[in-house]
C-alpha cells in the first residue's frame, strides 16, 4: 500500500494462485509472505483469546475497539517501515510483505469501526450521527476511507487501470493517511498521549527516511544518525505542542520532563534509539557490501 517508484510498463495479469495469502505475484509459495500473513493474524487471535478469558472486562467491546484501533495504526506503521528496511538491507524480497501488512492495517481498521457499530447496538443512524458530530470520529473515518481506497487499488489490475504514475500518486497518500490516523489517536487518547506520541515519532522517522531516499541517502549510516536526532527532537516537539495546545503546559517543562530518566524512558529517546538502530543496520550492510555502498 506504499507506492514504489514504477514505470508505466505493462503489468501482466497474475495467476489465480497469486491471490492466496502465502504466494508471490507469480503464484509461487513464499515462506516470507506466509510468515507475514500469520504474524498479521496474531493480534486478532490474541483479541479473541483475551475476550474468551474475560481479560477485557469490565467493558470488553470498548477494550476491543481500542485494541483493534491500536493494531490498525501499528500495521500501518509496519507497512511504511518495509521500504526503509529494504533500502538499508538491500533485501528486495521484503517488498513481498508490504501488501500483506497494508491490507492487515485495513482489516483491523474495519474491525475497529465494526466493533464501534456493535457498541452502538448496530444503530446505523446513531453511528453516522456520531461520526458527523464528533470531530475525532470524523477524522478517524477519513483515515479509514483513505485506507479503503488504497486497499481496493492494491493490486495489478488497479495499476493497469490507473497507470503506474496515477497509482503511485494515489498510494503516496499513505503518509497523509498515517498522519490523520495519528491525529485521531491523539484526540481519543484524552489525558495519556504517550503511545500516540511514540507512534508519531516512528512515523516521522519513516517519513524522514523517505525524504533521505529521494536524495539517494537512504542507506547512508551518517545521514541516518542525523535523521535519528531530528526524529527524536521532532517527537519531543510534537509532545510539547500537544500539551501546550490542550492544557497550556509550558513546552519547556514538557521537554525537560524527557530528561528525567527515573520514571520511564520517554518517546523521544525511544524514537532516537530506533533511528540509531536503523543507522547501525545500514552501517553493517554497507560494510558487508562496500562496493554497492560506494555505488550509492
Amino acid at each position: 500500500m506504499v507506492a514504489p517508484m514504477m514505470s508505466d510498463a505493462a503489468f501482466p495479469r497474475p495467476p489465480l494462485a497469486a491471490w492466496l495469502p502465502g504466494t508471490d505475484r507469480a503464484g509461487r509459495f513464499s515462506a516470507l509472505k506466509f510468515a507475514a500473513f500469520l504474524a498479521a493474524l496474531g493480534p486478532g487471535a490474541a483479541l479473541v483469546w483475551f475476550w474468551s478469558q474475560g481479560e477485557l472486562a469490565p467493558k470488553p467491546i470498548t477494550a476491543a475497539i481500542h485494541f483493534s484501533g491500536d493494531w490498525a495504526l501499528r500495521m500501518l506503521a509496519l507497512t511504511l517501515a518495509v521500504t526503509p528496511l529494504r533500502v538499508v538491507t538491500r533485501v528486495n524480497r521484503l517488498i513481498l510483505i508490504r501488501r500483506t501488512l497494508g491490507l492487515s492495517a485495513l482489516a483491523y481498521g474495519l474491525l475497529h469501526v465494526a466493533l464501534y457499530c456493535v457498541e452502538q447496538r448496530l444503530d446505523l443512524w446513531t453511528v453516522v450521527s456520531e461520526i458527523a458530530l464528533r470531530f475525532y470520529l470524523t477524522i478517524g473515518f477519513v483515515a479509514l476511507a483513505g485506507l479503503i481506497a488504497l486497499g481496493a487499488t492494491s493490486n495489478e489490475a488497479a495499476v493497469r487501470r490507473l497507470g503506474a504514475t496515477g497509482w503511485n500518486r494515489l498510494h503516496a497518500l499513505v503518509y497523509p493517511i498515517a498522519l490523520v490516523s495519528l491525529f485521531h489517536y491523539f484526540l481519543q487518547s484524552k489525558n495519556d498521549v504517550t503511545p500516540a506520541v511514540l507512534w508519531s515519532g516512528y512515523v516521522l522517522l519513516l517519513l524522514g527516511h523517505r525524504l533521505l531516499a529521494r536524495r539517494r541517502r537512504g542507506a547512508s549510516a551518517l545521514a541516518l544518525v542525523g535523521l535519528a536526532v531530528a526524529a527524536g527532537l521532532a517527537t519531543g516537539l510534537v509532545e510539547a505542542a500537544w500539551y501546550f495546545g490542550r492544557s497550556r503546559i509550558a513546552p519547556l517543562d514538557v521537554l525537560a520532563g524527557n530528561l528525567d530518566f527515573e520514571i520511564e524512558l520517554r518517546p523521544p529517546w525511544i524514537v532516537f534509539g530506533a533511528g540509531l538502530a536503523l543507522a547501525g543496520l545500514a552501517a553493517l550492510f554497507n560494510r558487508l557490501s562496500p562496493a554497492r555502498s560506494r555505488g550509492r
